[in-house]
């Protein structure tokens, strides 16, 4: 019998077609863990009004990102798999799945428990634990083995930011920067949540605030408590003084709060204060992705210089950097 590994990323549309964004974006933002309102509000808002609205916008952004081989977010976590695969070897059978769109969660378990596995480690592609990324991973994976008759030993990773091959890939597509020009400010920018999601994670005494400075058994799954400890980790490996670097919260979306500081908002006023150049870190994705390339990588970028900054760099994602291969072999075997 062989052990499972399912890898699991967030997703991406079949293609860049507005068709197939609408599908992609229905199934993404109709999940309670991702837009947490009720499931009536929810349709109504998806369907009737960002799917039509946003999908054409957002197909357009996808046609940019596009390259030969499709998504640059699947492609990448195809050969992530191969790769942790062949450092596996024959006891393992490695799966990829996305938790929207294809290949399903559904059908990659399928796959494993044709295998007739012992056991199954379940290792959901998102650095920092979330209610709307890991938690609803781990929710799709129980409904799907519940259905089951034999259900095999189970173990999920459920955040790996303190994971030094994981930091160390971040820290040299850093360092090749870093040698070739003297950066005025680091910028840790991290997917952004609205405030009531942190709120109703159970973590007590949140205060969206100056408890994020410190990381620890009560505000271990506070997914901003994780972001500001991932920058603290990474910026000591780096030997960035503290009075240089700032973590920041990017693609907000709606008018309800999300967790602070903003990233737009931050490099207007990094602007504004004379810094004029910034290396940009995305550690809250794994693979390149709308995110990261388009967001960061050029939207940012355009509005930095406009604003009077030089030099805007985006450290690259991680994608299938040997270190990371490694460290995902690893979290297979442990």
């Amino acid at each position: 019998m062989k052990k499972g590994v399912l890898l699991v990323n967030l997703g991406t549309p079949d293609s860049p077609s507005v068709p197939n964004v609408r599908k992609y974006l229905r199934e993404f933002l109709m999940d309670g863990r991702v837009i947490d309102i009720p499931y009536i509000s929810r349709w109504f808002l998806i369907n009737l009004i960002i799917a039509p609205f946003r999908g054409p916008k957002s197909a357009k952004e996808y046609q940019r990102l596009w390259e030969d081989r499709g998504s640059p977010l699947k492609f990448y976590s195809e050969d992530l798999r191969d790769l942790v695969q062949d450092k596996l070897g024959n006891n393992y059978q490695v799966e990829l799945a996305m938790r929207y769109q294809s290949p399903s969660i559904a059908s990659a378990l399928a796959s494993l428990k044709k295998t007739n596995i012992s056991s199954l480690k379940i290792i959901p592609l998102f650095p920092q634990y979330a209610s709307a990324s890991t938690g609803s991973v781990i929710e799709e994976v129980m409904r799907v083995v519940s259905n089951w008759q034999v259900i095999p030993k189970l173990d999920f990773v459920s955040q790996f930011i303190e994971n030094e091959k994981f930091l160390d890939t971040i820290v040299a597509n850093a360092q090749k920067f870093m040698a070739t020009t003297d950066y005025d400010h680091f910028l840790f920018s991290y997917h952004g949540l609205p405030e009531r999601q942190i709120m109703k994670a159970e973590i007590k005494k949140c205060q969206l605030g100056s408890c994020c400075e410190h990381f620890g058994d009560a505000n271990r799954y506070c997914y901003r408590a994780q972001c500001f400890e991932t920058t603290r980790l990474l910026a000591q490996k780096l030997n960035i003084p503290a009075d240089r670097i700032a973590t920041t919260f990017q693609s907000r979306l709606g008018k309800t709060p999300w967790i602070q500081p903003y990233t737009d908002v931050h490099l207007q006023e990094l602007a504004k204060n004379g810094i004029k150049k910034v290396l940009v870190f995305s550690p809250a994705f794994v693979a390149d992705c709308l995110e990261t390339t388009l967001e960061v990588g050029e939207t940012y970028q355009e509005e930095f210089i406009a604003a009077g900054g030089q030099q805007w760099d985006l450290v690259p994602s991680l994608n299938v950097e040997e270190t990371w291969i490694d460290c995902v072999t690893d979290m297979a075997r442990d």
